[in-house]
This record gives C-alpha cells, structure tokens and sequence, in this order.
C-alpha cells in the first residue's frame, strides 16, 4: 500500500510542476489584430518595418487547433497592371493550419499558404503573452518576401480583439 501511495504521490507532484499547456491554450484561444511587425536581420542585427509603420492583418486561434494569419502591407492600393498583381504577393503573408503548444512556442502544421513553399511544413513561433497583448518571434529563416534582406526573424506584436 506504502508503494501506491508513493507513486500517487510522485505522479501527483510530476503533474503540479508541469507547466500548464491547457492555461496557455486558453489564452491564446481568440482574435488577434496585428499592432506591429518588423524584421531583425540577423546579419546586421538591423530591425526594420518592412510591412510599413501600420501593417494590417489578424491571427486568429481557434479552441480546436486551428490558427489562421493573414498580414499585409501598410497602405495596399488596388493593382492597375500585371505587374502590380504580382507585386501584391510580397505585401503579405498568410497562412493556416493546426497548431501545438509547447511552453514559450507554438508549432503550425501548414496546409494552406500564400506560399506554396510553406505547405506541408511546421512554422515555429515564439510567444509571450502580456496582458491584452502577445509577442511573437519567428525562428531564424530566409523569409520568401524579403530574400534580399538574408536571415531573419520576424518580430510581431498583437493585441486582443474585443
């Protein structure tokens, strides 16, 4: 009997130190407007707003596992020519799929992207939660809108839609 008791008591105290996932889950669960963006290169260790000082765009966490972004450009104007059309791509940035928390990050399985390249790959953020807001680092890459710029990391913060 001491043994089962033991045990209980190990595996109770394991579960208290863990840290608590569900907690963090809830709080990210919801709509998020983008506030700011900018990218740090790493390189130069240069941050820049290359989405303009007012990008636009929400990220939105759904309870079942979902996350969907959607971020554009400051001042985005209709496109007048073929070339305008294509331009349009590198303003912005979206993409969805099926999300994981593990402590200070959160994983994306990509299965919709406004670049193909993005598809069937896992995107790793990390986030802190402050309050109404939450701050977001990418990892270290070569982000496909800014190829010129080397690596970098996507520094984002959001705030909470009421």
């Amino acid at each position: 009997m001491r043994k089962v008791h033991t045990l209980a008591f190990v595996v109770a105290w394991f579960l208290a130190a863990q840290p608590c996932f569900a907690d963090d889950r809830e709080k990210v669960v919801g709509i998020w407007k983008l506030i700011s963006q900018e990218i740090e290169i790493q390189a130069t260790g240069e941050k820049e707003p290359v989405m303009g000082d007012s990008p636009t765009g929400y990220a939105i966490f759904t309870a079942e596992g979902r996350v969907m972004f959607v971020l554009t450009v400051e001042g985005r104007k209709p496109p007048q020519t073929v070339q305008d059309r294509a331009d349009l791509l590198n303003s912005m940035a979206a993409y969805t799929g099926m999300y994981r928390l593990e402590g200070d990050k959160w994983i994306t399985k990509v299965d919709v992207a406004w670049n193909p390249e993005w598809v069937g790959t896992e995107q790793t953020r990390f986030f802190k939660l402050d309050g109404e807001r939450l701050h977001v680092t990418s990892t270290w890459r070569i982000m496909p809108n800014w190829v010129d710029k080397g690596m970098q990391r996507s520094l984002l913060v959001f705030e909470k839609s009421k």
